[in-house]
Order: C-alpha cells, then sequence, then structure tokens
C-alpha cells in the first residue's frame, strides 16, 4: 500500500505543477490584455488633447477675424472723425473709437493667453505621441516575450503530462478513481499528510488510534474531517525518492 500512496504523493505533486504552470499560461495574455487597456486609456487621452489642440487654432483664428474687423472699424471711425462738424459728433466718435480700441486690447489679450495654451498643448501633442510610440513597442516586446513563455509553458506541460500518464498507470484504477474526485472537490488536494496527529490540509487532528494505524502503514486512510487520502509525513520512506517495496 505504502508504493500506491507513494505514487499518489507523485501524482498530486505533478498535479499541482501542471495547474502553476496552467496558471503561468493564463497570466501572459492578462498581462498584454492590460497593456492593451492601458494603450487605448493612454491614445483617448491623447485623442482629447488633440481635440483641445484643434479648438484652441480655432478660436484664435476667430479672435484675429474679430481683432482684423476692429482694425477696420477704427480706421473707419477715424475717417468719420475727420468729417465730423459739431463738438458733441466729435466727441462721440473719440468715445467710439476708444471703445474699439479697448475692446481690441481685450481681444489681443485673449489671443496672448490662447497662443501660450497652443504651445503648452503642442509641447503635451508632441510628448504624447512619443508616449504612444514607445508604449506600443512595449506592448509588442511583451507580446513575443510571451509568445516566447506560452512555447516553454507549452513544452513543459507536454512533459509534465506524460509524467502523470505514467503515475496514472502505475496505482491501482479504482484508487486513481477515487484520487480523480477526491481532488475535483477538495481544491486540488486529495492526498495530505499528518504530521503530529494533524491532517495538514485540514487542520484536524487525527483521532490517537487511527494515527497510531497510520503509522504502522498497513492500509489505505483517509482524514476523517476532510476525507482526504492521509499517509503518516513523517515517514521516512514516502519522504524519499525512493518508491518504497511492497
Amino acid at each position: 500500500m505504502k508504493k500506491q500512496i507513494k505514487i499518489l504523493i507523485d501524482l498530486q505533486d505533478c498535479d499541482t505543477r501542471i495547474g502553476e504552470l496552467v496558471s503561468k499560461k493564463e497570466e501572459g495574455p492578462m498581462r498584454i490584455r492590460g497593456l492593451m487597456e492601458e494603450l487605448k486609456v493612454l491614445e483617448w487621452q491623447f485623442e482629447e488633447e488633440l481635440n483641445r489642440h484643434e479648438a484652441c487654432k480655432k478660436d484664435r483664428r476667430e479672435v484675429e477675424q474679430k481683432i482684423e474687423d476692429l482694425e477696420s472699424r477704427v480706421v473707419k471711425s477715424g475717417i468719420k472723425l475727420d468729417n465730423v462738424k459739431s463738438n458733441k459728433e466729435y466727441q462721440a466718435a473719440l468715445k467710439e473709437i476708444d471703445a474699439l480700441k479697448r475692446e481690441k486690447i481685450h481681444l489681443e489679450d485673449g489671443a496672448i493667453e490662447i497662443m501660450e495654451e497652443i504651445e503648452e498643448l503642442e509641447t503635451e501633442y508632441t510628448a504624447g505621441k512619443k508616449r504612444i510610440k514607445e508604449f506600443k513597442g512595449k506592448v509588442e516586446q511583451d507580446r513575443e516575450n510571451v509568445a516566447k513563455e506560452l512555447k516553454a509553458l507549452e513544452r513543459d506541460l507536454e512533459m509534465l503530462e506524460k509524467e502523470r500518464s505514467q503515475f496514472c498507470k502505475a496505482v491501482d484504477a479504482e484508487l486513481l478513481g477515487r484520487y480523480n474526485s477526491l481532488r475535483k472537490n477538495n481544491s486540488g488536494f486529495a492526498v495530505s499528510p499528518v504530521i503530529k496527529g494533524v491532517c495538514q490540509r485540514c487542520h484536524i487532528g487525527i483521532p490517537t488510534q487511527e494515527f497510531n494505524e497510520l503509522i504502522r502503514g498497513e492500509g489505505l486512510m483517509a482524514c476523517p474531517n476532510c476525507l482526504r487520502i492521509i499517509y503518516w509525513g513523517e515517514d521516512k520512506q514516502l519522504q524519499g525518492e525512493t518508491v518504497p517495496s511492497e
């Protein structure tokens, strides 16, 4: 029976390593998906900056057109000033020219602010474009690395599956069925060592009489709490690599 238990221990170790490799296989694609989501955010931010840049350029054109219109109106008002005949009309013309000039100064100040914002946005645009290019390069590099990792993991999995197949052939069919069922219902662990009278999976103590039977190793036993197949964890034969003889 010890030989069968030792095979089950090795089988469980093999299944654990297979599970770890399967998890690692999922990590690579998940990392790439995370990077792609991050890239989408960067591209969205870049698009927003581009829209703001275009909006500012449009505002600048509109302000410049308004300034040109005001300059034209100032010229026309100056001509009108030269042709007035009364003091009242003269004062009114001066007031109109002064108002136009003040409005022109206000628009010119606004135009300067817009130009400063455009310069800032152009700097951000250039930096954003570079950032996206570099990030895309990182994504492509990570894709290549993940592809290599997956190939290596597939090779390791293939070897472990072959190893598992050998263990399955070496164990009693009925016992293997029990192992697979327990493993499915117990988070991947069907076999548990018992050390100092305690099951190392559910951490519940084994009754003294049963623990003594377990130490003798005369038959297959199960934990009375979690129902996993149990073995004496301090058995030197089961701890070693050499399969004990029946």
